[in-house]
C-alpha cells in the first residue's frame, strides 16, 4: 500500500517536471535565437547537437523552463568534457529579477523571526533543479563577458564560512569582480542568484 502511494506521488513529481509540447517548442526557439545571437560565449559549438541532447532529458528541459521564466536568460557557455554534456548558465545582465529578495539558504530563512524573505537562494536552486555558481564559475562567467554591473548575486559560499553566519556575494564595479559577504539571513531588492545546469 505505502510502496503504490510512493509510486504514485513520484509519478506525480515527474510530471510536475515535465513541460508541454507547446511549452517545449517556445523555449527550444527562446534558447537557440539567444544562442545564434551570442556565438562569443560558446565558440565551436553547434546549436543542433545541443538541441538534441535537451529535447532527450526532459528533466533538464523543465529546469531550463524555470531559469528562462524567472528571468535568468540561460545560454551555453561552454562543454564539460569530462562529464560530457553542454553547460547552461544564466546569462541575463543583472541578477535575475524572479530570484531576488531571497536570504541565502534555507537555514538563514528559518532562522528569520519575522520579515522573512519567500524562499532563499540555495532552496530554490535545489527546487529548480539547477546549481548556484561558486566563486570561480561566477569568474568563469565573468570572463565571457561582464555581469551584475548594477546588482549582485549570492554565490555558493564555503563551509567555514556559513557556519559562522555568512555568505559570499559576487558583484562587477570599477572594471573588475568583487566577492563580499552578508549574514545568511539578510536579503537584498538587487540581489538574486545565478545558476548553472550540465545538460
Amino acid at each position: 500500500m505505502m510502496g503504490g502511494q510512493g509510486k504514485s506521488s513520484q509519478s506525480k513529481l515527474n510530471m510536475k517536471k515535465k513541460l508541454p509540447e507547446s511549452q517545449i517548442s517556445e523555449l527550444l526557439s527562446t534558447l537557440k535565437g539567444r544562442f545564434e545571437k551570442n556565438e562569443h560565449r560558446h565558440k565551436g559549438i553547434m546549436w543542433n547537437e545541443v538541441e538534441a541532447r535537451v529535447i532527450a532529458k526532459p528533466g533538464k528541459l523543465w529546469s531550463l523552463n524555470e531559469m528562462e521564466t524567472t528571468g535568468g536568460e540561460p545560454d551555453v557557455i561552454g562543454y564539460d568534457k569530462k562529464e560530457g554534456a553542454y553547460i547552461f548558465c544564466d546569462c541575463s545582465g543583472e541578477s535575475p529579477k524572479g530570484r531576488r529578495s531571497l536570504c541565502y539558504d534555507p537555514e538563514a530563512l528559518e532562522s528569520r523571526k519575522q520579515d522573512k524573505p519567500r524562499d532563499s537562494a540555495v532552496g530554490m536552486a535545489n527546487e529548480m533543479g539547477i546549481e548556484m555558481l561558486n566563486e570561480e564559475q561566477y569568474c568563469t562567467l565573468q570572463e565571457i563577458e561582464n555581469f551584475d554591473a548594477k546588482s549582485s548575486s549570492w554565490i555558493m559560499s564555503p563551509n567555514n564560512v556559513r557556519k559562522l553566519g555568512g555568505a559570499i556575494f559576487g558583484d562587477f564595479r570599477y572594471g573588475r569582480v568583487f566577492f563580499y559577504h552578508n549574514g545568511a539571513e539578510s536579503y537584498y531588492a538587487a540581489r538574486g542568484f545565478r545558476g548553472l545546469l550540465k545538460v
